[in-house]
């Protein structure tokens, strides 16, 4: 009886947790281990041309000056894409978990950008600097909205973003809605009866309450920054002037406009390390600092 139910049990295992360590082999490890080899060898996508060079690739990667600053400013980008989407996730996720009138309805409405894809979403929102906002500044006469945003390097940056925040903060603001909802209602209550201000109470009582979602929030946005590849290609494809270039667009021209597929792998290879060290450390000082309930 227990030999048949051992059996049993193993033919379970077989028919649920086999297929997908298959579909994980095959759809992530093999992957990933192929792409660490393509980087050690010259290679442009045609064909079985192998040529092993070593650690060739990652030395000129290094001397590579278009490189870094193509890192640097994706940096940048993800340090004010960060910031501004999770400040505004996090105000969007405290005011539509107060006391606010169709509050179900606003949730789903301000969700919306977060479905679009970031291809279409890039080129919606092309569209609207090039034409809709130039169209309102020439109109009222108000100079630096009559030209493109997308049409300066700095202000290109800008946009970028923008769009970028505008679309994450949708998807954060749901993560701090569940964090805000969990905050127990008897320590609100008991902060408010003790003489503290709203403000008092959201920064002494609600937000340490809720820092497992900021850890969440700010990985998942580091990572996502630092990953853009859809709409840096849909808004500004790198433009003008290639100041919008960021790593991963940089990796998808090296690779498939270059054909250097060795050198785009390298890339991808640091910035694997970059985007795994960084998100492990953040993850590691700020869980330090989370409230055990």
């Amino acid at each position: 009886m227990l030999n048949a139910q051992k059996k049993d049990m193993w033919k379970l295992i077989l028919i649920f947790f086999l297929p997908a360590v298959i579909i994980w082999l095959t759809a992530m490890v093999i992957p990933f281990i192929y792409g660490i080899w393509i980087s050690f060898v010259k290679w442009d996508g045609i064909g079985d041309n192998y040529t092993f060079v070593s650690v060739a690739n990652y030395a000129k990667l290094f001397r590579n000056a278009k490189f870094f600053q193509s890192l640097n400013r994706t940096a940048v980008y993800t340090l004010g894409t960060v910031v501004l989407s999770n400040v505004v996730g996090l105000a969007l996720g405290l005011l539509l978990t107060s006391a606010l009138k169709a509050r179900n309805f606003f949730r789903t409405t301000i969700f919306v950008p977060n479905v679009i894809g970031g291809v279409a979403m890039g080129y919606i929102w092309k569209y609207i600097f090039h034409y809709g906002f130039t169209a309102v500044g020439k109109n009222l006469g108000i100079d630096w909205l009559s030209k493109s945003m997308l049409s300066d390097p700095t202000n290109a940056l800008i946009a970028l973003v923008v769009v970028s925040s505008w679309q994450l903060s949708a998807y954060l603001m749901i993560i701090y809605v569940a964090g805000f909802t969990n905050v127990p209602g008897d320590m609100v209550e008991a902060a408010r009866v003790d003489g503290a201000s709203a403000w008092s109470t959201f920064w002494h009582v609600r937000l340490p309450m809720i820092r497992s979602s900021i850890t969440i929030c700010l990985f998942l946005a580091i990572v996502r920054s630092f990953m853009v590849f859809e709409v840096n290609m849909s808004l500004t494809d790198g433009g003008p002037y290639n100041s919008t270039e960021m790593i991963a667009l940089r990796i998808y021209n090296t690779a498939f406009v270059s054909l250097k597929f060795g050198d785009a792998q390298a890339q991808a290879v640091i910035l694997f390390i970059i985007v795994a060290l960084i998100s492990v450390l953040q993850a590691y000082f700020t869980s330090r600092k989370e409230i055990q309930l």
